[in-house]
């Protein structure tokens, strides 16, 4: 198990020990877990937390869970088993008590809620400000499907789709949520107009993860001149499942700022905003874009 050090971005060109956020002339520490969850919420929650008490001693201020990261079970109705209402179960105390303890904006990946189908969930990124409340909610609206060779998923069979797009107004900027497989469709990412931060918790299966997970995680962070935090789920689970891995924060330019491989850990970068801004103003293409995909898609902006 290990903890990745901050990016060379987030450090002086000397190699010096980083700065802290008081003095780093605007660069925030951001923090993305890596798990290899199995089938029991406790010990799944017990590992969150002990990663997530390393990514605030590296003094990151938003700290990113992976997707599904309460449970992987042996088979794909086990999530339904432990789906919570909105609002209550242990799952969602967890995730609010570990953000008021440690002062951080706290992303739970994805946690199964009820929805009006007794034999499928909800698959909704949580997001968790400083004083351990509820600050945004995304319902994940594109269900993976795969038939290649031994592989097969159907996530419709056990998620319900969301239908709303949604953008969180933070203290560290504009942030946009998604989940996984969402990733495949630029017009997501398009539909939330412009955003500071992207998130991407996820679970991408070996095969396609090491063809495409990189490649698309950059280009929505190069064609939305927008950080990508990804944290993912990074092993081999008692299902049999092996999942890709690869936890990263990219920056606006496509530069991979930190990553992690495989196995649990965490990758720590610092977001540096007037870098951002300052791409954005050298390279205007968000003010060149003709096509608008906001007008006819529904989406939620939170205020933080």
């Amino acid at each position: 198990m290990t903890s990745k050090p901050s990016s060379s971005f987030a450090k002086p060109r000397s190699r010096a020990t980083p700065k802290t956020e008081k003095d780093a002339g605007g660069i925030v520490r951001m923090a993305a877990i890596q798990m290899a969850s199995g089938p029991n919420v406790s010990a799944n929650l017990a590992e969150a937390e002990r990663l997530i008490q390393l990514a605030v001693t590296a003094g990151a201020k938003l700290v990113a869970l992976p997707e599904n990261f309460a449970i992987m079970g042996l088979k794909e109705t086990d999530k339904v088993a432990v789906r919570e209402h909105p609002g209550k179960g242990p799952i969602q105390k967890f995730l609010a008590a570990q953000a008021k303890k440690h002062g951080i904006w706290l992303v739970g990946g994805s946690v199964p809620l009820e929805c009006d189908d007794a034999k499928k969930v909800y698959n909704a990124c949580l997001v968790y400000d400083d004083k351990g409340k509820l600050a945004a909610r995304y319902d994940k609206i594109h269900l993976f499907g795969l038939d290649l060779g031994n592989e097969h998923y159907r996530e419709e069979t056990t998620i319900k789709a969301g239908d709303s797009v949604v953008v969180l107004d933070s203290p560290f900027g504009r942030i946009g949520l998604s989940i996984c497989y969402d990733l495949r469709f630029p017009e997501l990412y398009r539909a939330m107009g412009d955003v500071d931060i992207i998130l991407v918790p996820a679970a991408f299966t070996a095969t396609t993860g090491k063809a495409h997970f990189e490649t698309l995680i950059r280009a929505r962070a190069i064609e939305n001149l927008a950080y990508v935090i990804a944290p993912a789920q990074g092993g081999y689970h008692l299902s049999g499942r092996e999942t890709h891995g690869d936890t990263m924060i990219v920056d606006p330019w496509g530069n991979v700022l930190d990553r992690l491989p495989r196995g649990s850990g965490v990758v720590v970068a610092g977001i540096n905003r007037a870098y951002q801004e300052s791409l954005r103003k050298s390279l205007p293409a968000l003010k060149h874009r003709s096509l608008d995909c906001v007008k006819c898609i529904k989406r939620q902006l939170t205020k933080g």
